[in-house]
């Protein structure tokens, strides 16, 4: 049974993580070397343990049980009792195993050492230790407390108990798991980047603005957000080093290409709302405070249609190659999306609603459009055509 949990880095993730597990019932210590910044953990703990009783979610013997929960620690040392610890810091490979190394010499042999990483080798991470088999990849969805989903990613290394256990721990804690293979971006951050990677396409190629497509994908396929609002909600340096990642990890796939455009918003320091300014602008308290002029017409229905179309069979291509390459199951590559990055649909449903015929004759079109390899169509679809099959039967 998994009681006490580790948590390294009081950050933004690191501290959703505390609370949900403290949430649980489970018994957290949460780590990080900067005092400063388990200060603004702790007070930042207390704002939304506040907001949830003042709405009726908790009453205050439950925000006092689940601020009891966690302790704020600020050396390794102090997890040696963790039965499991989950890393939450800096997407640095070497920082990382540093601190995974540091973390085996206290801990028990039974303690699950575990990452939050995004987009890196889980595997590599698990070589930094002497005992790999107790390492896995646990990825939470910021803001960890409310996104359900949770990528599970056991390296090759990784024991089967190891994996059990820590799938068996993360559904404990009321979250829908997604087991995914040990690939660059895993399920969602690799499934996701057209949303971003041809919505920034579209953009360069001038057929439409930024505020345009984001209409296109808001209104004709109902995702909350568009992509170049959710582009500076995460941030477009954040945004732009996944992709960069993802691109150089899959050998300079044409598929996963970073676009000049988002490289030059980072280099500009425009991140997005944590600046005040990225592909919009942003006053003191995050919200749009200057909503650019439109270039062409949001309102322009077949210009949205194929916006949309566009890049929403790119997206279904990538879950599809994502199916055949064994990341993961239907099942879990439709919940990752849905329950991850709120997708208002599963990719592969939506696939079967287009029709499969639809899907390849759309990526063939794009492919005799652009002859570039970006827009080859997955096997598994031509397959599935071929078979007169669909994903959900």
């Amino acid at each position: 049974m998994i009681k006490n949990i580790g948590i390294i880095g009081g950050g933004t993730m690191g501290s959703g993580i505390a609370q949900v597990a403290a949430a649980a019932g489970c018994s957290v210590k949460l780590f990080d070397t900067n005092s400063e910044a388990l200060g603004k953990a702790k007070a930042s703990l207390e704002k939304i343990m506040n907001r949830l009783v003042e709405k009726g979610r908790i009453d205050a013997s439950e925000k006092s049980r689940i601020e009891e929960n966690i302790q704020y620690v600020n050396t390794l040392k102090d997890l040696a009792d963790s039965d499991l610890t989950i890393e939450a810091i800096i997407e640095n490979l070497e920082i990382k195993k540093k601190v995974f190394q540091e973390l085996e010499s206290f801990v028990s042999e039974k303690c699950i050492i575990a990452s939050n990483t995004s987009s890196l080798s889980i595997a590599s991470i698990a070589a930094s230790l002497k005992d790999p088999s107790r390492c896995v990849g646990i990825h939470f969805f910021n803001p960890a407390p409310l996104m359900k989903l949770v990528e599970v990613i056991p390296a090759i290394q990784t024991s089967k108990a190891t994996l059990k256990t820590s799938e068996e721990t993360i559904k404990n804690w009321g979250k829908v798991v997604a087991i995914a293979k040990d690939t660059p971006g895993f399920i969602v951050n690799r499934v996701a980047r057209p949303f971003y990677g041809e919505s920034l396409r579209i953009y360069e190629e001038g057929i439409a603005d930024f505020i345009t497509i984001d209409s296109a994908l808001k209104t004709k396929g109902g995702f909350r957000m568009g992509p170049f609002e959710l582009m500076d909600f995460i941030g477009n340096d954040v945004n732009y080093t996944v992709t960069e990642t993802v691109f150089e990890a899959f050998y300079y796939d044409p598929r996963y290409k970073p676009a000049f455009t988002q490289k030059r918003f980072a280099e500009a320091g425009y991140l997005g709302r944590k600046s005040g300014k990225g592909y919009y602008e942003y006053d003191e308290s995050g919200q749009m405070s200057v909503r650019a002029e439109s270039r062409t017409n949001p309102e322009n229905d077949t210009l949205s249609q194929t916006i949309f179309d566009r890049v929403l069979i790119m997206l279904i291509n990538e879950a599809a190659d994502a199916l055949f390459w064994n990341i993961a199951s239907a099942e879990d590559i439709d919940n990752a999306m849905t329950k991850g990055v709120n997708y208002p649909k599963g990719l592969l449903a939506w696939a079967d609603e287009k029709g499969i015929d639809w899907c390849v004759a759309k990526m063939d079109e794009l492919y005799e459009m652009y002859h570039e390899d970006r827009y080859r169509s997955s096997p598994l679809l031509r397959k599935m055509k071929k078979e007169n099959k669909k994903f959900f039967s």
